[in-house]
């Protein structure tokens, strides 16, 4: 059984506002909600792609691990 939206789509607000009113997307420099959205994006992504280097062979753990004896 499906269900539907029952409200029109005139009230449904146009963005979805973070705790200071503002777009929560919106790329706001300074200690905002927004900014910590961001900081968990590109965390997210320098994650990921270090995973994707690590491997590709490029090891920057590895490297350091036999540069101190392990």
């Amino acid at each position: 059984m499906e269900t539907r939206e029952t409200r029109s789509s005139a009230d449904l607000p146009v963005i979805a506002n973070a705790y200071n009113g503002r777009d929560r997307n919106e790329f706001l420099f300074g200690w905002t909600p927004q900014a910590e959205l961001w900081n968990g994006r590109l965390a997210a992504i320098g994650f990921v792609a270090y995973l994707l280097w690590d491997l590709a062979g490029y090891s920057v753990l590895r490297d350091v691990l036999h540069l101190i004896g392990y």
